[in-house]
């Protein structure tokens, strides 16, 4: 029987964790499974009370939560992987607080490892949201849908629906997730490069779905002009993190510049068309993301919470 750990980082989004908790209590599976939350607020611990509201009144699965004081996701994901691999499990589950998974999402999840023996898995991510987004948004980072047939691939972008062997995190030195990008997000993307270093092997659980809630602050042009900035930024401070040689660094500076003198006739050619010119101002805001990482800035992007 597969043993499995589900780690769950969180932040003052109690009403999602419990959407989320509801929904691990609800899957159908045969495997053998714990539950492991961080909750990143010492002063509320709203989730960490509910985990133990859940435990006192039964709840299906053995639940472990731990307070976080340290404010930061990557301090939160530190602090789980040490629970997840206190416990033995054979792998690892990671769904963020405002996710929540189909029934069959763990069995996918399994027989996915199965057939293709990637040492870490990315699932899809349905989105679903508040209010009904704007049709240009819906091909951004952070509105589009995220999906692709089971499989292997290159990279893991990011710690939104993964299954992970324990044997690969293990080989890991701590932290697994780099303090340095605490409030800036870009520790998954991190995490995830150095386990590919470490001669990992990645693939996608096409049948592995979560659902992930996405609140109306997050439909604005502004926010995700705003994610673009970010994912650019992070993305760069990754890249320059594991000192690239210089012709890459030369390729990286070339893929800017070339954002940069192809936006104005770009803009001008797709002015009829809004999901197009948005694209433009993406890739406009990711290059000007690289551009400030280059020089030693970041961006906070979490230090705001979106929804409850």
């Amino acid at each position: 029987m597969a043993e499995v750990v589900v780690a769950i980082p969180t932040f003052r989004r109690v009403k999602g964790l419990e959407r989320l908790l509801a929904a691990l209590a609800a899957l159908e599976t045969k495997a053998k499974v714990q539950i492991v939350v961080a909750d990143n607020d010492a002063e509320r611990h709203e989730g960490f009370d509910l985990c133990r509201s859940l435990r006192v009144r039964g709840y299906r699965w053995r639940i472990d939560a731990v307070i976080v004081p340290e404010r930061g996701i990557a301090q939160a994901r530190n602090a789980l992987m040490v629970r997840a691999l206190a416990t033995g499990a054979h792998f690892i589950a990671m769904l963020d607080d405002d996710e929540w998974p189909e029934p069959g999402w763990l069995d996918a999840f399994l027989a996915a490892q199965r057939a293709t023996g990637g040492d870490a898995l990315h699932g899809q991510v349905v989105r679903v949201f508040e209010r009904t987004p704007a049709p240009w948004s819906l091909d951004c980072a952070g509105i589009a849908p995220f999906a692709r047939a089971t499989g292997a691939i290159d990279m893991i972008e990011s710690s939104s629906n993964v299954l992970m062997t324990r044997a690969c995190v293990a080989a890991l030195a701590e932290p697994w997730f780099d303090p340095a990008f605490a409030l800036t997000g870009g520790e998954d993307r991190d995490f995830f490069t150095r386990l590919k270093h470490d001669g990992a092997t990645f693939a996608f659980a096409g049948e592995a779905i979560a659902n992930a809630f996405v609140p109306a602050s997050r439909l604005s042009l502004s926010w995700i002009l705003k994610r673009a900035y970010r994912v650019g930024n992070s993305d760069m401070r990754v890249f320059l993190k594991y000192r690239p040689a210089p012709l890459a660094r030369l390729r990286e500076v070339a893929k800017i510049l070339g954002a940069a003198l192809c936006f104005a006739p770009i803009l001008a050619i797709f002015s009829a068309f809004p999901n197009r010119r948005v694209q433009a101002l993406c890739k406009l805001s990711r290059a000007a993301g690289k551009t400030a990482a280059l020089f030693g800035r970041h961006y906070n992007e979490y230090a705001v919470i979106h929804g409850e």
